[in-house]
């Protein structure tokens, strides 16, 4: 499948393999490392019509985002299996609740960009210690695979979303420095994935397959120019880590569907 076949795929956004209720353990820490992803992925949304960039495909990308935190943050504070889970989730609504607001509050616009990632920021922190709680809850070695899997998701649209903040320009150091942390923490994790005694074939075909994508989407991190990036390069951005997120969620479904 050529690069441009891969990018028309992607323009109809990746079919999250999201369950209408959360089934066991694992299903818990898939869908509670998405809600990370979807932090950063409804920011990257966000910032993406700011720059009028893919602009249908970001509305949906927004849309549809904010649509899945909604029902599987009360799949998740229904399934807490402890008083401190659950607490994590109530706190978490009430983040929830402020990073909406700055979302769709006004329309996306450089005056509010900085409200967007200071609210996205406490809602990616409560959510992954959700995530973490439920691992703990698990206490098995799948669990751990099945976190690190879901965090590569959220990693991927971390560092889009950085670029299109750095690009408008937004605090660009910061952003810099963290699409340059998550890219070295994106690589480590892959290395993780593919070793892990866990991996079965069909993963390790679909961890190729991300391999491919992770070179399309680095490629054009790496054109990353503050105040002016090219349209093209600004579209190419959203739609490789799109592709990538894809991918992801499929390698985080596998990990998470064995039962051992």
């Amino acid at each position: 499948m050529s690069r441009r076949t891969i990018i028309a795929a992607a323009a109809g956004l990746p079919l999250l393999n999201a369950r209408a209720q959360v089934l066991d353990l694992n299903d818990a820490i898939n869908k509670a490392g998405r809600q990370r992803m979807l932090s950063q992925r409804m920011g990257k949304g966000w910032l993406a019509l700011v720059h009028k960039t893919e602009s249908g495909s970001a509305q949906a990308v927004l849309d549809k985002s904010m649509a899945l935190f909604d029902r599987q943050l009360v799949e998740l504070k229904a399934f807490a299996p402890s008083t401190d889970i659950r607490d994590t989730y109530v706190k978490l609504e009430a983040a929830w609740s402020d990073y909406k607001t700055a979302l769709v509050g006004a329309t996306p616009g450089k005056p509010g960009a900085a409200a967007v990632l200071q609210a996205d920021a406490r809602v990616l922190a409560l959510a992954h210690q959700g995530t973490l709680q439920y691992e703990a809850a698990s206490g098995r070695p799948v669990g751990k695979l099945v976190n690190v899997a879901g965090r590569q998701r959220m990693l991927s649209q971390r560092m889009a979303k950085f670029y299109f903040a750095a690009t408008l320009p937004i605090d660009v150091p910061t952003a810099t420095a963290e699409i340059g942390k998550a890219r070295t923490e994106f690589l480590s994790a892959m290395e993780l994935l593919r070793n892990a005694p866990e991996a079965t074939e069909r993963i390790r075909s679909e961890l190729q397959l991300a391999d491919g994508q992770w070179f399309f989407f680095d490629q054009a991190l790496q054109r990353m120019q503050t105040a002016g990036a090219a349209a093209k390069t600004l579209s190419d951005v959203f739609v490789t880590s799109e592709n990538l997120l894809s991918v992801m969620d499929r390698v985080t479904g596998l990990y998470a569907a064995i039962k051992t």
